[in-house]
């Protein structure tokens, strides 16, 4: 035999010298909870490892972060349920909980790349991403308040908003009223492939903010749809995007594959709570090397095309290359 690939297998240097996807720690986002109160800590349920924090804890643990090599985080908040609305006004309200939190953050760590989170459910008294009348998801009358969130973000001092809401022509919107009060350096992480997704349990207990009734299909994508995240990912490109994202991310491969065949863009991937909870929960019940699927998981989604992957393992990623 001439070619015997093996022979590139032989040794763990030269398994390294060869190896086609490395995932580094610049590739990740940390999605991070906050919460209202003071030094207050409570663990996710579904999540083990993952925790709620009031704003002072929050500071505490992004110093250790940051220690860890860890350079961008996602931030998404708990709202008290006497806050909700049916407009979602807290969201955009001056001095709540998470505009005070980006502002924090960014004063105390300028150098961490803050993603902020613009939908309304969390805010919502409905449980919804856009303005609910007589059972409908009204698209256009919700595009005004994601509008205002993102730039009551940008004023907070968020490096990158991610609209998840996915309603229609959101993009373009959001990107005319940020440039339109000067933040025209403020990107846009489109969450342009958001499937309607089982894989949502864990995020949805840490935040309180299932739908209260009927689901998200009307908005969120079928999961057995393919071509449609074409068609979302090319409008949000044209309304101006700066990255395209695939949510999930894990059983989402090849379309993650697709859009970094066909956009000259950062392609970015959200390994969501239910993937993370599932290797957590098998790696506690014995049934495998939590670790070693980490890592795996992790270069799964490097390697289908990913640059940038919002992850649960971000942190303990960081601790076992660092």
């Amino acid at each position: 035999m001439l070619r015997r690939p093996r022979r590139n297998r032989q040794s763990s240097a030269i398994r390294a010298m060869v190896e086609e996807t490395t995932v580094s720690v610049n590739d990740l986002i940390y999605p991070m909870f906050v919460m209202e109160g003071q030094n207050l800590t409570t663990e996710v349920k579904s999540m083990p490892g993952i925790f709620r924090y009031s704003l002072d804890k929050l500071l505490d643990e992004l110093a250790v972060i940051q220690d860890l090599g860890i350079r961008s985080i996602a931030l998404f908040p708990q709202i008290p349920e006497a806050k909700k609305d049916k407009y979602a006004t807290e969201s955009h309200r001056q001095g709540n909980i998470y505009l005070e939190s980006i502002n924090a953050v960014k004063n105390a760590f300028p150098e961490i790349c803050i993603m902020s989170d613009v939908a309304m459910d969390p805010y919502s008294a409905d449980g919804h991403d856009g303005i609910v009348e007589n059972g409908q998801i009204l698209n256009d009358e919700s595009l005004e308040v994601l509008a205002k969130m993102a730039v009551a973000q940008a004023e907070a001092g968020a490096d990158i908003v991610g609209p998840s809401d996915m309603m229609d022509g959101r993009i373009g919107y959001i990107r005319e009223a940020l440039d339109d009060k000067g933040f025209i350096n403020v990107g846009i992480m489109a969450y342009s492939a958001k499937y309607a997704s089982a894989f949502y349990g864990p995020f949805r207990d840490a935040l309180d903010s299932a739908p209260k009734f009927g689901d998200k299909k009307t908005y969120q994508m079928n999961p057995a749809n393919i071509r449609e995240a074409l068609v979302e990912a090319e409008l949000d490109y044209l309304e101006g995007a700066d990255y395209l994202m695939v949510k999930p991310g894990l059983a989402y491969l090849d379309v993650i594959k697709t859009l970094n065949d066909n956009f000259n863009i950062p392609i970015a991937a959200y390994n969501v709570s239910g993937e993370y909870a599932m290797v957590k929960a098998a790696a506690q019940n014995g049934w495998l090397d939590g670790t070693r699927t980490m890592v795996e998981c992790l270069t799964s989604l490097k390697r289908a095309g990913s640059k940038v992957i919002l992850t649960y393992f971000a942190k303990e990623y960081a601790e076992l290359v660092k």
